[in-house]
């Protein structure tokens, strides 16, 4: 399993600007992930069909605010480093910039 802890990233759109974390962890075998930004309460939300591919962990965030939407995220490891983004409806391919690990 690879991106195994947690891993701190800068975000900045137009809609908002300041850092998340996401902690990856192994639950049985199966990958989790958990997001959080702090100073923020977080909406419902589900990361499904998470795939390793090589150093990459790609998923899908579901979330009620965006009913019916498939929202892909990936994340590319290396050592302490990561990068991302994920593809959000009229905001396209955002950016996880500065990402490393924290934990």
């Amino acid at each position: 399993m690879i991106g195994i802890g947690k891993w701190s990233f800068k975000i900045d759109t137009m809609m908002f600007r300041g850092s998340a974390i996401l902690t990856i962890a192994d639950k049985n075998g199966a990958y989790e992930i958990t997001a959080e930004v702090p100073g923020m309460k977080m909406p419902p939300y589900s990361i499904d069909n998470i795939q390793e591919d090589g150093s990459t962990l790609n998923a899908i965030v579901h979330t009620p605010l965006l009913s019916g939407k498939d929202l892909p995220v990936s994340l590319t490891f290396d050592g302490d480093v990561v990068t991302g983004y994920g593809k959000v409806p009229l905001l396209g391919k955002v950016k996880l910039k500065d990402g490393k690990r924290i934990d």
